[in-house]
């Protein structure tokens, strides 16, 4: 199969411009701020890089395996985005009323590796929303006549999610710089209010998942 270079590039963009509004890096750089009031450049830096290297494995996994994990275990997107809710929602109350024995030194390096995972990756830059897309680009693949071209489908996607994490990276890198501007009393003021919208984002998805199953 013979494909124009120029083809290619455009279903990588195709991808991108797919995923990038989804993942959103831009709302989530202030809570990445907040969550790293504590932190110097370098491990601000590093927790930008590994959050958007576990979001590229989460959403990749979903690439590969989405389908079958969902149908194994029995999960829609709509649990997933009540789960994703719950999550965002107890972030946010941590945040608003911190327990004192977290800022123990020897928890402060485990906290660090934590948060690059859970709230940054999943579920704010690979949330359900990311996930759905994924998802449905991989159905779109699928329907391919020939394995050749699924096999190209599934390449031009994990292209896309790789060049999506890499912009996630930057923006969140780039986000650090924020942080001489407003000082250690302007960084407090965004937790508490990050930490309030948290909760109210996390209450939305809950609400979400719960009317997308007819629930409520």
């Amino acid at each position: 199969m013979n494909i124009p270079i120029a083809d290619l590039i455009g279903y990588i963009i195709l991808v991108f411009t797919g995923l990038l509004p989804i993942a959103n890096p831009f709302s989530t750089a202030p809570l990445f701020l907040a969550l790293t009031e504590k932190c110097d450049a370098h491990d601000r830096n590093a927790i930008a890089l590994k959050a958007a290297i576990n979001m590229a494995i989460v959403l990749l996994a979903f690439l590969l395996f989405g389908a079958l994990i969902l149908s194994f275990f029995g999960i829609t997107i709509s649990g997933l985005r009540i789960a994703g809710g719950l999550i965002i929602l107890v972030t946010g109350m941590r945040m608003l009323f911190p327990d004192p024995g977290s800022l123990r030194e020897d928890s402060i390096q485990n906290k660090h590796d934590n948060i690059a995972f859970t709230p940054l990756a999943m579920p704010m830059l690979s949330g359900p929303g990311s996930i759905s897309v994924v998802l449905s680009m991989t159905d779109k693949a699928s329907d391919a006549s020939t394995l050749t071209v699924i096999v190209f489908g599934y390449v031009v996607i994990g292209i896309g999610i790789i060049l999506t994490a890499f912009v996630c990276w930057l923006v969140l890198r780039s986000s650090t710089k924020v942080t001489r501007f407003l000082g250690s009393s302007g960084i407090d003021v965004l937790t508490r209010m990050m930490a309030f919208f948290l909760v109210a984002i996390g209450v939305e998805f809950i609400l979400g998942g719960l009317s997308a199953l007819e629930i409520i």
